[in-house]
């Protein structure tokens, strides 16, 4: 939550370029952490689009003539205590879990964008008052925040998504007003204001698509730290309501009967730690290409 990847990458980012860094997914896929994280995370991907169309049973509708089912050749993975189908609900669940970290970056990286962007070029008491919020917002610590939020909202996993967006988009806004920054005395956008180019075409084609790029970069790397904590709050019932499938809320109903039907526990726990794991890769190979661009 404290978004520790962004604070990294923002010490060794540079000031963005007037067009995207070209060639950065072929040298991800050169660096043997970033291309192994590539491989699980397309994986799991694919695990996600297929429990959308496809699963071997019914995830959601209880069977309980086959309740806390042992795993055989028909339940691979064993039924859960109303008799549903744990493999299905993996497969049914995967993209909540993983679609809702992408919608959070998503969220907060659009959100710290624009705002950062304005704060950075507008300058004056617009950008001191805009800063000023966003300082406030990074003093509360990020739990507490998406807590907050939540028992104003009340659970559910639309409201868990706009709970973790409130709880981060400050560092994304800080960083891009840092950038916005720097990127109003690069020479190229020097040029275009004198040649008399308008503003809002000189930040549309010169300043937001390189800053957009560093800054989705840097998002990327909270990647693992965001599905972690949509598993730990939707384990505390926060986030989808039964009878849904998601990892956590699934871990957090296996653990009553762990002693009984261990299979309930090893499925979403394997789920949560092989996407925090790819994440983790794809973050230390995209750290690592970063940190040799910013000693070029």
């Amino acid at each position: 939550m404290s978004a520790t990847w962004s604070r990294l990458a923002a010490a060794r980012a540079r000031p963005p370029a007037s067009t995207p860094t070209r060639g950065l997914l072929p040298r991800l896929w050169s660096h043997p952490s970033g291309r192994t994280g590539l491989i699980l995370g397309g994986l799991l991907l694919a695990f996600a689009l297929i429990g959308t169309v496809w699963t071997p049973h019914e995830p959601n509708w209880p069977d309980y003539a086959v309740a806390l089912r042992a795993p055989d050749t028909e339940y691979l993975l064993g039924t859960d205590d109303t008799g549903r189908d744990l493999l299905s609900r993996l497969m049914e669940g995967a993209h909540r879990s993983l679609g809702a970290a992408l919608l959070v970056l998503g969220g907060v990286f659009a959100v710290g964008l624009v705002y950062g962007t304005v704060s950075g070029l507008a300058g004056g008491w617009a950008d001191i008052v805009m800063m000023r919020l966003a300082d406030v917002m990074m003093s509360l610590p990020g739990l507490v925040l998406a807590f907050a939020v939540i028992g104003i909202l009340g659970p559910g996993f639309l409201n868990l998504l706009v709970a973790l967006i409130v709880a981060d988009w400050a560092w994304y806004a800080r960083l891009a007003r840092s950038m916005a920054i720097g990127s109003r005395n690069r020479p190229d956008v020097i040029a275009a204001r004198m040649a008399g180019v308008p503003g809002w075409r000189i930040v549309s084609s010169h300043i937001l698509p390189g800053l957009a790029l560093h800054l989705g970069v840097v998002a990327s790397l909270a990647l693992g730290s965001t599905v972690g904590a949509i598993s730990g709050l939707s384990f505390l019932g926060l986030g989808v309501q039964p009878p849904l499938a998601e990892w956590g809320a699934m871990l957090s109903d296996a653990r009553l009967f762990f002693s009984v039907a261990p299979w309930l526990l090893w499925g979403p726990a394997v789920m949560i730690f092989l996407s925090v794991l790819s994440a983790n890769l794809i973050s230390n190979g995209l750290r690592d290409i970063l940190a040799v661009e910013g000693r070029r």
